[in-house]
């Protein structure tokens, strides 16, 4: 049923060809979890027995059988980095050729590449049948849908296509942050009629790879597989397919599913015949749908995914061991659903069914009107089936895709599906429970590690390296695992090593570790580090200058009960008292690996030793270390005590594990470039000789975006002198400028400092204005910006801004009074956090001001440049329409200011520069593309609610429409709601409204003055008031709602325009979920919101 797991394990991974004294370069350094130990390999190396991720022989198959692949993976996702590497290298596939890889951005419009070159008329048709492949998540789905729905259209005059999903989605509200995302692909595939395979292991995937790239010469398809765990871990592989075995087998295979078909077969027949004829070729036994358990359950449950299928298994049978007449039916190929399969594959005893269905998110779960898609096709198949008994009952069982799975969460899901108790559920020694008996791994045969480290400890990548080193034992099969948390402690890593004489194949993470490793005592406090330690287990701590009088107070209480509940061996590695550790912490890495050996695997450190040589470091520095290692290393007795100590009140239980919500180490790390002031004659030599220093002159430089010069026109106050708020009309003439822009686009101000500010910092830091600075350029380090310090500071130096914490830590550097540093380094650290906050918040204090208060921290100009952050453009909806206004373009703003605790009068930096502005003064502008685009069609009805300025995007819809109207086009419904205070002082642009809604253009205009009466009238409640011209102009004629201005009213305006989609449903006899469509509206660019 999947590649072959053998109890001999084949050949070990490659020795290093490394000798020496020095240590081999590279081999500590880990690229990338989606690669075997972090490393890259070659495409010939795969092959045979070997160390691989499921990851990696995805992007063989790829690679090996495809004419193109284009390939869609974010930042730290790493899902190409192979495929890259070898297209890098020219080496060639199977046909001889270079496979084109092209990394692509995942943005509206993706794959558009993709269709444009399979159906470009200069497309070879020679490689008509070859084909073309893409690597994406889960989440660029939705991104990739428009391109890909044209592709099934036109499929049958289409090359082969086969795209590798990855499972994996960032969300970032959820309780994990990275997800596992298969209702993603399931809903896609259902819509647009695309074939979906599912692989259940990384021992299969090379196959099932294999398949859906054949199954793409009947139907687009898609190969989806666990991208959070199982995809990423490094396992060893039997029978791994290599270059030309892939060749051969694909080749043999398609001729013979070409050769015995007949033209009248339908989709399904063909489906199923080409996974015969697979199976004959390679000797396997794969099904569409497959069935474990019990010969005759009574309970079945149907599960699709990847960790969800190989846990489901191994619990189902773990289960029916102890008598549970149940069973466990995988969905290998999802789409197409074919139901006489199914029921073929569904035992008949069976009484109820339960579907393990996920759903989008955890709301989803409790809603009872949304069900699983995976649900609804298993209904339909049983419901339209003959049961002589009656049809057994259906159960939904939802998750989301944040849910992580263990063998006692399947085992629960189970349970809900039979009376008796399955589960005797054990107190643990923290308050929780455990099932004792779910034994999934033979503790005697199956060796488990844990390691946690923070992200900054040199020794973060020690147990890779140990994993790789235990891997070189040829009678042993070695998994290693690395996830990451970077919202815990500035990022924490946790890597689980399983070592076995058979194969191990566990979709989950260790849960009785014989050792675990912690590599900073700080986790003791977040982590509850022991919940995975095994009952008599052992357990290091990284714990630097701490004697043994002092360890109980180190320890927490609640940790101090558990390690002696669990009667574990504790263990304390002290670096500091290793001298050479101590003056070079780059060792820590290689005490931390000789620490494991002699704690976990003693009888064979001598031998450890030897093979961590051949990876990172040389055997003299390990010899050495290993000398010394008892100085540092010691066994501590737990006192009996430790288990009676009353525990702590009203401490909250930590967290059991870490929540995965990234791929790699938070980088911390920002290198600054460096810059250096120099005199006139430096800059005058790079302008008089400009082909030598590569000069080239630019409007702002410093900006990495198109800019115009445009002039001021017009520039009025709308609301009365004696009014609080000063929102004003600012209007600049185009000129000659050449600038474009659209409906709902947004101009960028790249504004100015005031003159009279910067005179006075000049001053008081006794600077030069007249000085020319050199400075690297914050998007290309590479180009250099010569500016004066006078220009620096007015155009390029955010020297009144609001600095940020590491502001202050960087500024501690240059402090030459010790209270001074100090106060700074607090302020720069988490124990100052609230007095940061009052500074931010209440004293808006600026980097001048700080610079101003601690007089010894006096850096350089050139350090001034380099932690202060640079000025940002500011940007501002535009408020006229080019097509009536083609030589102008004008904007609507409110002067940001407050008066801070010392009585001085603050401004928003870009609006007081714009409200300065006199008549023909000249501004560095650029334009930036919104969400804010009108509707397609202009008989399409806009709905635009605005708060405030955010009324400007809509003066230029209106406008557009004005323009349409008078050129004799037929248009929709204008529906304008705005809110603000009061009428009398912010009614903007009253007079331009009533004058189109007198014309005609406007529809309906709900004005919401929510201070004018005793009762606060907003924007929602005029909405609520007009729900049928709402129902009318946004469900019936399809028109667009657009929403600017800040976020406050969002959820009360989404839940009217969701109370107007549940009535006209109710009207209609429809079954509908509101918010699902808003969703779909979202989609269709119906519902846009542009807040702030």
């Amino acid at each position: 049923m999947r590649l072959q797991k053998l109890e001999s394990s084949g050949p070990a991974a490659p020795e290093s060809n490394y000798q020496g004294s020095e240590k081999p370069e590279n081999q500590s350094q880990q690229k990338s979890s989606s690669l075997p130990f972090g490393q890259t390999l070659s495409l010939p190396s795969i092959a045979g027995p070997t160390y691989l991720t499921a990851q990696v022989v995805v992007q063989q198959v790829a690679y090996t059988l495809s004419d193109r692949l284009w390939s869609y993976s974010p930042d730290t996702f790493d899902l190409d980095l192979a495929v890259k590497s070898w297209f890098k290298d020219g080496v060639r596939n199977i046909r001889g050729h270079l496979t084109n890889v092209q990394s692509m951005e995942i943005r509206q419009g993706a794959a558009s590449i993709a269709l444009g070159y399979m159906f470009s008329k200069d497309f070879d048709l020679k490689k008509r049948y070859i084909p073309q492949s893409m690597l994406a998540p889960a989440s660029a789905l939705h991104y990739l849908r428009d391109a890909l729905d044209q592709l099934s259209l036109l499929y049958a005059v289409a090359s082969p296509f086969v795209a590798h999903i990855a499972a994996v989605d960032y969300a970032g509200g959820s309780s994990t942050g990275l997800v596992t995302d298969y209702v993603s692909t399931m809903s896609f595939a259902e819509e647009l009629g695309f074939g979906v395979v599912s692989s259940f292991s990384a021992y299969e995937i090379q196959h099932m790879s294999l398949f859906a790239t054949l199954l793409a010469t009947v139907v687009p398809a898609i190969h989806t597989y666990d991208g959070i765990g199982v995809g990423r871990e490094t396992t060893r592989v039997i029978d791994v397919l290599d270059e030309a075995s892939l060749a051969n087998t694909f080749k043999a295979i398609s001729n013979r599913f070409s050769n015995s078909g007949k033209r009248s077969e339908g989709l399904d027949t063909k489906v199923a015949r080409l996974l015969k004829v697979f199976n004959g070729e390679l000797g396997t036994t794969y099904d569409l749908f497959e069935y474990q358990g019990h010969s005759t359950p009574d309970s079945v449950l149907v599960v699709f995914g990847t960790a969800e299928s190989s846990l489901a298994s191994q619990v189902a049978s773990s289960l029916g061991g102890n008598g549970a007449r149940l069973g466990v039916l995988n969905v290998r190929v999802y789409r197409p659903f074919i139901e006489d399969a199914f029921l073929d594959a569904l035992p008949k005893s069976v009484k109820s069914i339960g579907v393990l269905g996920q759903v989008h998110e955890i709301h989803d779960v409790v809603d009872e009107s949304v069900h699983s898609t995976l649900y609804r096709d298993v209904v339909a198949a049983v419901t339209f089936s003959d049961w002589s008994s009656g049809p057994p009952t259906i159960i939904d069982v939802k998750y989301p895709r944040e849910q992580v799975w263990s063998p006692v969460l399947i085992a629960a899901v189970f349970q809900l599906l039979i009376e008796r108790p399955i589960l005797q559920l054990d107190e643990g020694s923290n308050g929780s429970q455990y099932a004792s008996h779910l034994q999934l791994i033979d503790p005697v045969n199956v060796q488990q590690y844990t390691f946690w480290d923070v992200d900054e400890s040199p020794s973060v990548i020690a147990p890779t390296i140990l994993g790789q080193a235990l891997s070189k034992d040829t009678a042993s099969n070695v998994t290693v695992k690395t996830t990451h948390d970077n919202l815990i402690q500035g990022g924490v890593s946790r890597t689980d090593i399983r070592k076995s004489k058979k194969t191990v194949e566990a979709a989950y993470s260790v849960e009785a570790a014989d050792l675990v490793f912690v590599g900073a005592e700080s986790l003791l406090s977040s982590i509850n580090v022991l919940n995975g330690l095994r009952v008599g287990g052992k357990i290091i701590i990284k714990i630097s200058g701490a004697k043994d009088d002092d360890l109980e107070r180190k320890l927490p209480v609640q940790f101090r009960k558990s390690l002696s509940a669990k009667h574990a061996q504790l263990y304390i590695l002290d670096m500091l008292a290793i001298e050479s550790v101590a003056n070079d912490s780059s060792l820590e890495t290689y005490l931390t690996q000789l620490a494991f050996l002699r704690v976990g695997l003693s009888n064979l450190e001598r031998t450890g030793i030897q093979k961590l040589a051949s990876i990172n470091g040389t055997i003299e520095i390990l010899e050495n270390l290993a000398q010394d290692l008892d100085k540092g290393l010691r066994q501590i007795e737990v006192p009996e005590a430790w288990g009676s100590e009353e525990s702590e009140k009203d401490v909250q239980p930590l967290p059991l594990d870490i929540n995965v919500n990234s791929f790699t180490g938070f980088a911390k790390a920002e290198t600054e470039a460096s810059s250096f002031l120099k005199t006139w004659k430096t800059a005058a030599k790079s302008l008089a000789f400009k082909e030598a220093y590569g000069t080239k002159s630019a409007l702002r430089p410093d900006v990495n975006v198109k800019t115009y010069t445009v002039h001021v026109k017009e520039n009025r106050r709308l609301t009365p002198l004696t009014y609080e708020r000063n929102i004003f009309h600012i209007e600049f003439d185009l000129g000659n400028s050449g600038l474009k822009y659209d409906i709902g686009e947004a101009l960028g101000i790249h504004a100015e400092n005031d003159e009279f500010e910067v005179q006075e910092f000049i001053k008081f830091y006794r600077l030069d204005p007249e000085d020319i600075v050199e400075v690297p350029s914050r998007d290309n380090p590479n180009v250099l910006e010569n500016r004066t310090v006078y220009q620096a500071l007015m155009q390029n130096v955010d020297i009144f801004g609001r600095p940020p914490k590491r502001f202050y830590e960087a500024l501690s550097e240059f402090a030459d009074n010790p209270d001074e540093q100090k106060e700074l380094l607090t302020l720069g650290g988490p124990e100052g956090a609230t007095e940061f906050k009052r500074r931010a918040e209440v004293d808006t204090i600026t980097y001048a001001d700080v610079l101003l208060e601690f007089a010894s921290a006096h850096p350089s100009f050139h350090d001034i440049v380099r932690i202060v952050n640079p000025m940002k453009r500011r940007e501002y909806s535009i408020a006229s329409c080019q097509k009536v206004t083609p030589n102008t373009i004008a904007l609507m703003i409110v002067v940001v200011g407050w008066v801070d605790p010392k009585g001085r009068d603050r401004f928003g930096q870009a609006t007081r520069f714009l409200n300065k502005l006199k008549l023909g003064a000249a501004v560095t502008v650029s334009v930036k593309p919104s969400v804010m685009k009108l509707p397609p069609q202009s008989t399409q009805p806009l709905i635009m609610a605005g708060l405030g300025t955010g009324l400007a995007p809509f003066r230029a819809f209106v406008q557009h429409r004005a323009l349409e109207k008078q050129q004799g086009k037929e248009i929709g419904a204008v529906l304008l709601y705005m809110g603000s205070r009061h009428q009398r002082e912010e009614y903007c642009y009253g007079e331009e409204w009533e004058a189109y809604q007198d014309a005609g253009v406007i529809t309906l205009l709900g004005r919401a003055f929510s201070r004018d009466q005793p009762q606060k009238i907003y924007i929602q409640d005029r909405m609520r008031q007009t729900m049928d011209e709402i129902t009318q102009a946004y469900l019936k004629e399809e028109g667009a709602f657009y929403l600017c201005g800040p976020t406050w009213p969002v959820p009360d305006v989404t839940s009217v325009l969701e109370d107007a989609i549940a009535r006209d449903a109710q009207a209609s006899g429809k079954r509908m979920d509101p918010r699902k469509e808003i969703e779909r509206l979202k989609d269709q660019a119906r519902y846009v919101l542009e807040v702030y």
